[in-house]
């Protein structure tokens, strides 16, 4: 699908791949959130909130989705045009796999208001029904409990724990591992 074209919508949200218009908004909603994020997230670099960077970040992000390994999506509020977070698509597999890995974040004022519940219902259907991947994989640590009831409720089911998995805020963290299946969630469907 072509890049500048592609968009997951819904009566109340739009993801589409960043654009180097949204740096502001983008900036301004990590800044405000930093606090909130910073516990579940890689440590930010000393650069990472200005342009140049995040003009390197969408470069990259649209030579990921060209090849097909990756779409990193803004998630934003259809009537208000306002973004309020993230969603990713990651190291999607072919061959033998058939799998991708989900990773997410939302602006501090937006989390626990059903906004990324949203954007997974969008998410989960195009992997299974476009991308015809078999298997959704995302970890969250263990002590995220509000990511691991966002997992349950979009029925991915926890399969293990994966020790000093991701460096997160500095720190090598366990990370439970949850995944949903294409044909566990065409048994939801039906």
């Amino acid at each position: 699908m072509k890049r500048s074209r592609f968009s997951l919508q819904s009566e109340e949200h739009v993801l589409r791949l960043p654009r180097n218009s949204d740096f502001k908004a983008w900036k301004m909603l990590r800044i405000r959130s930093r606090a909130f994020l910073q516990p579940w997230e890689p440590l930010w670099s000393v650069d990472d909130m200005t342009e140049r960077a995040f003009r390197r970040r969408v470069r990259r992000v649209n030579l990921d989705y060209d090849a097909g390994t990756s779409i990193q999506l803004f998630i934003f509020l259809r009537q208000s045009d306002t973004l309020v977070g993230g969603i990713t698509i990651g190291l999607i597999r072919r061959g033998v796999a058939q799998m991708c890995m989900l990773g997410y974040w939302m602006g501090e004022e937006y989390a626990g208001k059903g906004h990324m519940f949203a954007a997974l219902q969008l998410v989960i259907p195009f992997i299974f029904d476009e991308l015809r991947l078999h298997r959704i994989e995302a970890a969250c640590i263990p002590t995220n409990e509000r990511s691991a009831s966002l997992l349950q409720k979009a029925g991915f089911s926890r399969e293990g724990l994966l020790r000093r998995y991701l460096r997160i805020n500095g720190v090598w963290q366990d990370h439970h591992l949850y995944a949903l299946l294409n044909d566990e969630n065409d048994a939801k469907r039906t």
